[in-house]
């Protein structure tokens, strides 16, 4: 049972209730994730704010769901593993793609390169060293680029936190952390 009580959408008024409308008439279904932040407006709106915008990324969606992956497996977030693991399916990986993004793997080297990178921030917090910078780079990545990895890791850290901090129950087919927590 979630530690912070989702917003009930049907009950929800004033700006909660829009922004809960707006995620049911995007998604089809309005996921507890939504629902447990709306309990805080203001931060509802920055986390719907952030997530649109990042829909606008120069990365593919696909690239976006593998390194929202990276970062669940990493953050040990059933709820963000299982809603990605899901949306990464409907973004067009495959399950291999999901398992390997999961390891900071891709089929490919550029998105391995994003993967590896992702991994530096989340274990440097942040302070990446020059030559994870270059690397990055050199795999094909425009600065542009590299400022949204940043910004869709950090935005991951913000659910899978919350989500952890709230036990959110899980409205997607379960998807549990990797043994180890790679």
């Amino acid at each position: 049972m979630s530690r912070i009580p989702p917003v009930d959408p049907a009950t929800a008024q004033g700006k909660v209730k829009e922004l809960l409308s707006a995620v049911q008439q995007a998604l089809g279904v309005t996921p507890n994730l939504f629902r447990v932040t709306a309990q805080s407006p203001a931060a509802l709106e920055g986390l719907l704010g952030l997530n649109g915008a990042l829909q606008r990324s120069k990365l593919p969606a696909k690239v976006r769901e593998q390194i929202a992956l990276r970062v669940a497996e990493k953050n040990r977030c059933d709820y963000c593993l299982s809603a990605h693991t899901a949306l990464g399916k409907h973004a067009g990986l495959a399950e291999s793609d999901i398992a390997a993004a999961r390891e900071a793997r891709a089929g490919d080297a550029k998105t391995t390169a994003a993967l590896h990178f992702v991994s530096a921030i989340l274990a440097e917090a942040g302070g990446v060293s020059d030559a994870e910078l270059a690397s990055v780079r050199h795999a094909g990545f425009a600065d542009g680029e590299i400022v949204e990895m940043v910004a869709l890791t950090a935005l991951n850290i913000l659910t899978n936190y919350l989500n952890r901090v709230a036990a959110t129950d899980i409205d997607f087919p379960v998807v549990r952390p990797l043994a180890s927590a790679a």
